[in-house]
């Protein structure tokens, strides 16, 4: 099986680990990690890429020291090697304008505010991996309970 990972990006710890024990939910099929600043994921997907293995989706908090996570994600989209990465930017604090630039520069998939629902979230989070493993070819039986079965219905029967 594939490895994939599955990476949060937030500055404040107590969110950090709230996010990463919802998510936790996928711990038995991807990897899960933690960064607290843009700065460190765009490292650690650098180091992922490097080993050969894939990060399907990144869930980022906006507004950190350092590097945005609006602008971590359009360096992604610019970055031919994490383009087809998923992105979630969960945030209460973006400005008109970054939400503009999340959707027009860097293309996130899903903007949800917080504070967050939990099955929100996982759904968002669900349907993404979904799309990320049906989009790059993976085999996703191994991964199947964990996908959006809705999604994973749609692309199968979109091929």
């Amino acid at each position: 099986m594939e490895r994939l990972y599955i990476i949060s990006v937030e500055d404040q710890k107590e969110v950090l680990n709230t996010i990463s024990e919802q998510l936790s939910h996928f711990e038995e099929y991807v990897t899960l990690e933690e960064c607290e600043t843009a700065n460190e994921a765009y490292d650690l997907l650098t180091e992922i890429e490097r080993k050969g293995e894939q990060t399907a989706v990144v869930v980022s908090d906006h507004v950190m020291p350092g590097m945005t996570g609006v602008e971590l994600f359009i360096k992604l989209k610019s970055d031919g090697r994490f383009e087809g990465i998923k992105k979630v930017l969960l945030t209460g604090q973006a400005t008109h304008a970054d939400t503009i630039d999340a959707i027009n520069k860097a293309q996130i998939d899903f903007y949800i505010e917080k504070p967050w629902q939990s099955d929100t979230l996982l759904e968002k989070v669900s349907i993404l991996l979904t799309r990320y493993i049906v989009e790059t070819g993976l085999a996703y039986e191994p991964f199947a309970p964990v996908l959006h079965k809705q999604t994973l219905f749609d692309l199968l029967k979109g091929r």
